[in-house]
């Protein structure tokens, strides 16, 4: 038995240790926004958070993650209203939408660091993600809404007692 907690949710499962996070929340747990794309780490598709931290989950093992927190796209937030969901949802930033659960995940630890990030911050932080779509000068865009969005988020008092 494995004791993951995803989303908040603490799991007993019975699968091996070896077994990657990917499979874990998409086959055992039916959490289908985090996607197989290459199997080896090259394209983050498959990217989730890992006590804040972003990790590709097709080569993260579950041991890794015992007594650690997994935060997957449909844990980041209770109606899609995290900023960087927001500002992906203001801008139609997906074309295909394949990619996209990844490059918000690596979007939201990029403005965790980095509230304020540049042209090149964003374009450093986010090469690992790849889009077939091309849809990269709108994920800046989107981006920036973001951290503007939460910049103001933090500047009202009722969002400060979280």
């Amino acid at each position: 038995m494995v004791s993951l907690n995803i989303n908040g949710k603490n799991h007993e499962l019975d699968i091996s240790e070896d077994m990657p996070i990917l499979w874990v929340v998409r086959d055992i747990l039916g959490l289908t926004g985090t996607k197989f794309g290459c199997g080896v780490a090259q394209c983050g598709a498959c990217m989730v958070h890992l006590d804040g931290d972003a990790v590709r989950s097709c080569i993260t093992k579950a041991k890794r993650a015992v007594g650690k927190k997994i935060v997957t796209i449909e844990g980041l937030s209770q109606n899609n209203n995290h900023p960087v969901q927001k500002a992906w949802q203001d801008i139609d930033v997906p074309q295909c939408g394949y990619c996209h659960s990844g490059q918000i995940m690596a979007a939201v630890v990029l403005l965790k660091e980095n509230p304020s990030p540049t042209d090149e911050d964003i374009d450093l932080a986010m090469a690992g993600n790849l889009c077939r779509c091309g849809t990269y000068p709108r994920i800046r865009k989107a981006i920036k809404i973001a951290a503007d969005i939460q910049k103001k988020e933090m500047l009202n008092p009722v969002n400060r007692k979280r």
